[in-house]
């Protein structure tokens, strides 16, 4: 790594330009996973800016999981791009999400499109385990005793996991991040049902479909039992949309 490649970075956010200069680099191959940054010390002189500020501008890219800060000196130390996707993104994601800086018309509509693409995947990949462990998922939203906010984090589960089951990790990710914003938002509106145990009967029988076809391996039956299962929800919870 030539000491040219670097740009001294404009005295506003650091962080942000820092993470400009990490990214284009990225994009055109001349950083990848697992890569050591340079030093602090010579980041800060490459990069023009002090090292307290170049320490912060890296707390925040670890934060957001594109750096791994490992410490010690030497050949040990320092700033590593990060290999596995980490947490950051999706973190961000959901308090987006929950800040309704999207809005929910936006929400569903993705939904519909990810979830639908999801088990159209997972009736074709979802192994003899997934099936099991979604059946399991199942049967513990059957109990009498339920209350709302357990069947809610079951019903989150449920649709998480089908994700999980495409092998597709960024998908399980925003799969996960959807369900985590969106908690509130599904509690209040069984919230406003006259019987929510109703609605809880008529939303285990549309995921027992779901799991059917996804164990007979029927991509479009399974596709089109969750777009209706999400538009069903809507309509009968009452969710702005």
């Amino acid at each position: 790594m030539t000491a040219e490649a670097w740009e001294p970075v404009q005295r506003v956010r650091t962080y942000e330009q820092v993470m400009a200069q990490i990214e284009e680099r990225i994009l055109d191959g001349r950083l990848k996973a697992g890569d050591k940054l340079p030093s602090e010390r010579d980041l800060s002189a490459l990069l023009g800016v002090s090292r307290p500020s170049l320490r912060e501008s890296l707390r925040v890219l670890e934060a957001l999981g594109i750096v791994d800060i490992r410490p010690g000196g030497g050949a040990e130390g320092g700033a590593v791009l990060v290999g596995e996707p980490g947490s950051g993104f999706v973190n961000l994601l959901k308090l987006q999400l929950a800040l309704g800086q999207f809005d929910q018309t936006e929400v569903l509509e993705t939904r519909i499109a990810l979830e639908t693409w999801c088990c159209e995947e997972a009736a074709q990949r979802a192994t003899e385990q997934d099936h099991r462990e979604l059946g399991l998922i199942l049967d513990r939203m059957d109990d009498p005793d339920i209350g709302t906010a357990e069947f809610n984090r079951l019903d989150a589960a449920f649709h998480v996991r089908i994700a999980e089951s495409t092998g597709n990790s960024l998908s399980a990710h925003l799969m996960g991040s959807l369900r985590t914003a969106i908690n509130r938002q599904m509690i209040e509106a069984y919230a406003r049902l006259e019987n929510w145990k109703e609605t809880a009967t008529v939303v285990r029988r549309e995921h027992r479909e779901i799991l059917d076809a996804l164990q007979r391996r029927e991509p479009a039956e399974a596709r089109r039992a969750v777009g209706d299962h999400i538009r069903s929800f809507y309509n009968i919870g009452n969710v702005e949309a």
